[in-house]
């Protein structure tokens, strides 16, 4: 990725108990540089049912998230359809190719992450994590989730602010949402 981007860190979900948890800090950077302390990297998509997060080149994250919000539309809320078809397009046009951004969602049932490369990919144990400080979150929710038996989203909490306290491109700003 380009240095001089506007890149946007760290998102991570899980789904624990019937509970669905998506989270992710507020920090955006440029470069070396943090532009906004309080930016929203996760929101609600069809009908409430779906989560989606992003992480990498924010322009590039926000057509994603568009394209597969359109997907979800389109194939009313087939959740594993929408992402496949979604990353095929990403695979085969020459635009959306170049992006720089991953996305990870999650419905009630599964977790995925949508690669740059156009891969679809789900986690064996149905944790999420993208972006800069993603692999510290995703090792401390992988020890809470066998550990204890906190909800999923005080896990998605901590685990996230674990991040914050090890990765410099991750800030405790921590925006949740639930399904």
């Amino acid at each position: 990725m380009e240095h001089n981007s506007i890149h946007a860190t760290t998102v991570l979900g899980l789904i624990r108990n019937g509970k669905a948890v998506l989270g992710a800090d507020g920090q955006v950077t440029v470069g070396q540089t943090v532009m906004k302390h309080h930016s929203r990297k996760i929101r609600k998509m069809y009908r409430g049912s779906v989560l989606a997060g992003f992480a990498g080149s924010a322009a590039d994250a926000f057509t994603l998230s568009e394209k597969f919000e359109a997907k979800l539309e389109e194939y009313h809320g087939n959740f594993e359809r929408a992402a496949v078809e979604l990353a095929r397009e990403w695979r085969t046009d020459k635009y959306l190719h170049r992006l720089e951004a991953l996305l990870a969602v999650v419905n009630d049932e599964k977790a995925l992450i949508i690669s740059g490369n156009g891969d679809v990919i789900e986690p064996d144990d149905g944790i999420v994590a993208i972006g800069s400080g993603g692999s510290y979150a995703l090792a401390a929710a992988r020890m809470l989730m066998r550990h204890t038996e906190m909800d999923a989203r005080s896990i998605v909490e901590e685990a996230l602010l674990a991040a914050a306290d090890i990765c410099v491109y991750t800030n405790n700003n921590i925006v949740l949402e639930e399904l």
